[in-house]
């Protein structure tokens, strides 16, 4: 088959600016299921990612409502909790609005046993603890602003004032972290508690939300249950589930991504469908003669129906490589802006496959008329339209 290239592509340049406007057609489609997979990928990466032997207490009213700091050691005392650790949402903002960069002050060390995906080095940890300033910074964002330990940066907060009035903390940069491959987010902030409880003006005593590791995870519910009903009928009650499924709560209020996404990359691969196909079949009609020769010179019924295929599969696989190198570039054009707030901004490996196998399906749907309509040709029939 490969010596029988250069007639596809002579087949291909027949009509150029058709073939132009068809591999458009095919480029967009693709360019929107390259972003739209990132999309999906970005708001789902926070449920896939959640450790199956974490849970999350909140308050029984909404996330932003705090809960008392006393409530530590109650859930410790519960049997299957293996560690109890608070973080507490602080709004940070590093010298301009727009770089809005999430940080939680947390326990020493404790939060960082339950979040083993967390690498930091030995002496970048020890560092931290020592340092009552100190913070804990992803490698994304250090790069990003050209931060590097030792530096002290000015965070400020837009919820937050110290007892003095300022809006601002000053950390210390003791280490940077990064997340393997397979999860965690690389784009936080983690600096302690001890010293944001003692500098706060006002909510002393509060933190956002408890992270609770167990022993077993197949022991969650029922810890998740023994949870709120200790606090249930108190100023503060709780509701508590799997990181998971607080994730999952997430992304559901935004609605159901792949629903969304599967709905519009269906419309928008039918009508790609019908142009490619009406492209096909054009071209195939103008060539009707020359089929008639083809078979004539010795060219079999299957060789002239492959060759139709190949041509079909050629062009939407051209369209499609563009698009989703198109989509590759969109994605990491935005990515400065949009992994701020979603870190996971990438076009997914298992969505270049879809992509190959959708390119080699679209192909053979879109040429499989016009290539039986080749097949059948007769000669005589094929010669009288010369």
């Amino acid at each position: 088959m490969i010596g029988y290239v250069p007639l596809v592509l002579a087949n291909l340049r027949r009509r150029p600016l058709r073939t132009v406007f068809t591999l458009g057609s095919i480029l967009v489609a693709f360019l929107m299921f390259g972003v739209l997979g990132a999309m999906t990928r970005a708001f789902s990466a926070g449920a896939e990612l959640a450790g199956a032997d974490r849970l999350l207490v909140i308050h029984k009213v909404s996330l932003v409502q705090p809960l008392p700091e006393s409530y530590r050691a109650r859930i410790r005392q519960i049997d299957g909790v293996l560690r109890v650790s608070s973080a507490t949402w602080f709004g940070g903002v590093y010298q301009d609005d727009r770089n809005q960069l999430p940080t939680f002050p947390v326990d020493d060390g404790i939060y960082l046993d339950i979040y083993p995906e967390y690498v930091i080095p030995v002496e970048g940890r020890q560092r931290w603890l020592a340092d009552r300033r100190g913070a804990i910074v992803g490698r994304p964002i250090a790069e990003q602003f050209g931060w590097k330990v030792g530096d002290t940066i000015p965070l400020r907060s837009n919820i937050w004032r110290q007892a003095d009035g300022s809006d601002t903390w000053e950390l210390n940069i003791s280490a940077l972290y990064d997340v393997p491959e397979a999860g965690g987010d690389p784009r936080n902030i983690l600096m302690h508690y001890d010293y944001f409880e003692e500098s706060r003006g006002f909510g002393k005593g509060l933190v956002s939300w408890y992270i609770v590791q167990v022993a077993d995870a197949a022991a969650a519910p029922r810890i998740a249950r023994e949870i709120d009903a200790q606090f249930a009928n108190s100023p503060y009650e709780t509701e508590t589930a799997t990181e998971k499924a607080f994730a999952q709560s997430f992304v559901n209020q935004i609605g159901n991504i792949g629903v969304i996404m599967t709905g519009v990359v269906t419309a928008v691969y039918f009508t790609m469908l019908l142009v490619t196909a009406n492209t096909m079949a054009q071209s195939v009609r103008e060539r009707t003669p020359e089929i008639g020769v083809l078979k004539t010179l010795g060219f079999t019924g299957p060789l002239v129906t492959m060759l139709v295929l190949a041509e079909s599969i050629l062009l939407t696989a051209i369209g499609g490589v563009l698009g989703m190198a198109g989509a590759y570039l969109t994605v990491e054009a935005a990515g400065g802006l949009v992994r701020q707030y979603l870190p996971v901004w990438e076009v997914p490996p298992d969505a270049w496959l879809t992509a190959a196998g959708l390119m080699l399906a679209l192909g053979l749907l879109a040429g499989a008329v016009p290539a039986l309509n080749a097949l059948r040709l007769p000669i005589v029939q094929a010669l009288r339209e010369a």
